[in-house]
């Protein structure tokens, strides 16, 4: 019922906000003493309520000449009940800055400021006498309210595109994978099964007229057999390792379409095994995701180097930091890799600027071999 005479993506967070203007709206115009008749009462309810009810539902013309209505409204309200009325504007500034269209947020604005100004003029004898009040201070916040709203709403809907760009970037990804995958099968074990059909078939022509001939391809096939065996376990332990200095590059592309630039320090030092160097770069991958969708930067520099019996990694960037970060699932999941290597993970604040995530890893049991 609600979802039909109030808007479904606002019922969670303004319904029982916008509930509680229309009764205190009701109580002002109805309850309290003052010099409107009460046909003067339902008409500025009726006013009220049909005003609020486009402003709700619409972000066009039709959002304007309602917000431009309600101010008239309010105005006129202010001198017969209360000048308290005019606060009621807050409502309508919180509604032009969900708009996309500048010129409709631009006309309600300049409509809360006439507004103020006619109420002052016909209150005080004079436009200017607003500066003079405490309303002056209302009609600024009133105005400051709607920027702050489509500011908030234009950068919701940029996260918005962002979260669907970064879902068709890793559905390419997986494309691009799958067809990988396919490539390998094909040129590899695709060529080494269709040898072993051909011989097969030969073995057979052979086996009653050339036992010998058949027995010699018959070894031939065992042995294309076991090569075909040898591919597969190739193809699967290529596929499920994952390369450092492969993983480094795609960052610096996935970073460099997000506009920010990315250095390496001392690329070549990977002392690590098959597992480890996997593990490694999966905590890279999930480290510039986070860089890409909170951080805000537009500088990140990768350094890896030996100390010790370690191997550290540490991703350092210039954005907003760790301010309002909590403790996500990329950072647990970086935390759990490590600990699977008897290594560790952690985030800490860039005494510059930005954050660092460092990766620790014992070398011991990790080395390449």
């Amino acid at each position: 019922m609600w979802r039909r005479i109030y808007p479904r993506d606002q019922i969670e967070k303004y319904l029982i906000i916008d509930m509680l203007v229309v009764v205190v709206f009701i109580y002002h115009v109805f309850i309290m003493n003052h010099s409107l008749s009460p046909a003067g009462k339902i008409t500025a309810f009726l006013l009220f309520l049909a005003s609020f009810y486009v402003g709700l539902w619409y972000r066009d013309w039709r959002l304007l000449a309602a917000s431009l209505v309600w101010c008239a409204l309010l105005a006129v309200l202010g001198l017969y009940i209360d000048d308290w009325m005019l606060l009621y504007g807050f409502v309508f500034a919180d509604l032009l800055g969900r708009t996309k269209r500048m010129w409709v947020m631009a006309g309600g604005m300049a409509g809360i400021v006439i507004m103020y100004a006619a109420h002052s003029w016909l209150d005080a004898g004079s436009p200017f006498a607003l500066f003079a009040n405490l309303f002056f201070a209302g009609m600024i916040m009133q105005l400051t309210t709607t920027i702050v709203v489509h500011t908030k709403e234009k950068s919701k809907g940029l996260k918005e595109k962002l979260d669907i760009a970064n879902a068709q970037l890793e559905h390419y990804i997986q494309e691009e994978e799958r067809n990988r995958i396919a490539r390998d099968l094909h040129d590899t074990l695709g060529q080494t099964l269709t040898m072993i059909k051909l011989k097969s078939e030969l073995t057979l022509r052979l086996v009653e007229k050339h036992p010998e001939k058949a027995r010699h391809e018959l070894n031939d096939i065992l042995d294309t057999s076991r090569f075909a065996l040898k591919q597969v376990r190739e193809l699967v332990t290529d596929m499920r390792f994952v390369s450092l200095a492969k993983e480094i590059e795609r960052s610096r592309e996935l970073l460099g379409e997000a506009d920010i630039d990315m250095t390496a320090v001392q690329e070549g030092i990977r002392p690590l095994s098959d597992r480890a160097e996997t593990m490694v770069a999966l905590c890279l991958r999930e480290a510039v995701t986070n860089i890409i969708r909170h951080s805000g930067a537009d500088l990140c520099t990768l350094s890896h180097y030996v100390q010790g019996e370690h191997y550290y990694i540490q991703i350092i960037d210039n954005g907003r930091g760790l301010e309002g970060q909590g403790q996500g699932n990329g950072l647990q999941s970086m935390r759990e890799r490590m600990a699977a290597l008897q290594g560790e993970a952690y985030v800490t604040a860039n005494p510059d600027r930005g954050a660092v995530v460092t990766l620790k890893i014992p070398l011991m049991g990790n080395r390449r071999v």
